[in-house]
């Protein structure tokens, strides 16, 4: 899919969905030109591959902690198979489908869609672990569900983590769909009363997290306390967990505590199990209505996006561009000085020694030899130091190699290197795009936001 038949699914797509977000998608077309401008993108290269448009909530946790049973019950029919082993061991993205059933289609779909969050998620494996990128099918799968519940959303079930068993595929997978959703709830199986033991687990569902600059978009749920019931230790069991994370450093209140009605352990004290429902009732009404509210945490999302990437060039690959475009023009410089010398004292030489004559056709003849080598060698110099700064470069950023070579080409000037202007009109266009984000999430308060409670509010809300 071209930038252009991407940008022109979106605009279908958000003119249905929200149309505040239509202008964004006009604001992320000139991010892309300044990009493009810099040579930092190709023509099909675009910000709005980066961010996924469609909510997301992802699912992880440990084996058998009860993600697969949440996802059924809130979609309302079977989707994924549930049970104490490893059933379903692949990246499972679930999303609305038209027809009459689930409709399984296999990871190549996801790596080749643009539309999906794990678009050429085959490099990234790859990048990894060698060889696995093109075994894309055995990591990703995508489900259609005929649910309404899912609509204008996206779920991601992911497969149990298992200390023994963590590959660095996986891992890097998830840490992808961390990043991207709206929404991570992680699951822990209450049934399991001794944290400690699953340290590499909880080091990288918790530890990887919690400085995450989105943390408060990620939910602990402790799954299945009714098996507190028999002991009647439901607050020691939370206590041990809440420590646990703690050590790790989760030390907000996302944390909650719930278990599936349906299959849950019969409970002889009616007092204990009145206290575990409705614990379980407050937690599972907190939990769906922050699942419930993603499309309006996406919006904003994609938003702020765009001044982060905008941000990103004007305080990041910006002033790496010109500091690399600098070292290049005082190297070619440098070069060229020695060159200019060595011709120089050649000519003079020759002078000296009488070979050429100190006037006349010949000696004008020299001179413009001399300048066609200078200016020969003049190119080939700056094509090699050039060489060196994107080879340098491609080690740590591909994209700015890529800027590099285009601002290095033989028709820039080699003076450009310490012009400002173009930087600083590049920095205003920035500044533009940024403040622009800011004006557009001020137009999405004005959908949720009534501070005076007033008709008068509503009505210029609504014109």
């Amino acid at each position: 899919m071209t930038a252009k038949e991407r940008y022109k699914k979106l605009k279908e797509y958000l003119s249905a969905e929200n149309p505040v977000l239509l202008d964004v998608i006009k604001e992320y077309q000139e991010l892309d030109k300044v990009a493009r401008r810099l040579g930092f993108f190709d023509d099909e290269e675009t910000y709005t591959a980066k961010i996924s448009w469609w909510p997301l909530i992802s699912m992880l946790g440990t084996f058998s902690s009860g993600k697969s049973t949440f996802i059924n019950n809130y979609v309302g029919m079977e989707v994924q198979q549930s049970g104490n082993q490893a059933v379903d061991d692949k990246f499972t993205v679930i999303c609305y489908g038209s027809g009459d059933r689930v409709t399984t289609l296999p990871g190549l779909a996801l790596d080749a869609d643009p539309r999906f969050p794990f678009y050429n998620i085959s490099e990234e494996v790859e990048r990894v672990e060698k060889g696995e990128g093109s075994r894309v099918n055995l990591y990703l799968q995508l489900k259609t569900v005929p649910s309404e519940r899912v609509k204008g959303k996206i779920l991601i079930d992911s497969p149990g983590f298992d200390a023994d068993n963590q590959r660095s595929a996986i891992l890097r997978i998830s840490s992808h769909i961390i990043e991207m959703s709206d929404l991570v709830l992680i699951f822990f199986d209450a049934r399991h009363p001794e944290p400690g033991a699953m340290r590499d687990t909880l080091e990288h569902l918790v530890a990887g997290t919690v400085e995450h600059r989105d943390r408060d978009k990620i939910l602990y749920i402790l799954n299945q306390i009714d098996t507190t019931a028999k002991e009647d230790n439901l607050e020691d069991v939370i206590g041990s967990w809440q420590r646990a994370l703690s050590q790790k450093g989760l030390i907000s209140g996302n944390f909650y505590a719930i278990y599936n009605e349906s299959a849950m352990q019969p409970i002889d004290d009616p007092a204990v199990a009145e206290r575990l429902k409705r614990k379980r009732d407050e937690d599972l009404a907190r939990i769906l209505d922050k699942m419930e509210g993603v499309k309006i945490e996406r919006a904003y999302r994609i938003t702020k996006a765009m001044e982060d990437f905008a941000r990103e060039i004007k305080t990041g690959s910006l002033p790496r561009l010109q500091e690399a475009l600098r070292r290049w023009g005082r190297r070619v410089l440098i070069y060229d000085g020695i060159v200019a010398a060595l011709l120089t004292a050649g000519v003079a030489s020759l002078l000296i020694m009488g070979i050429v004559p100190a006037a006349g056709a010949y000696l004008w003849s020299l001179v413009g030899v001399v300048t066609a080598l200078f200016i020969f060698l003049h190119f080939r110099i700056r094509n090699f130091v050039a060489g060196r700064e994107v080879r340098k470069a491609e080690a740590d950023d591909p994209h700015l190699a890529r800027a590099v070579a285009k601002q290095t080409r033989w028709y820039r000037p080699l003076l450009g290197a310490w012009m400002k202007g173009w930087v600083r009109r590049t920095e205003e266009r920035l500044d533009r795009i940024s403040e622009y984000s800011r004006s557009a999430i001020r137009k999405l308060n004005d959908q949720f936001v009534n501070p005076f409670g007033s008709e008068e509010a509503d009505g210029s809300r609504n014109g």
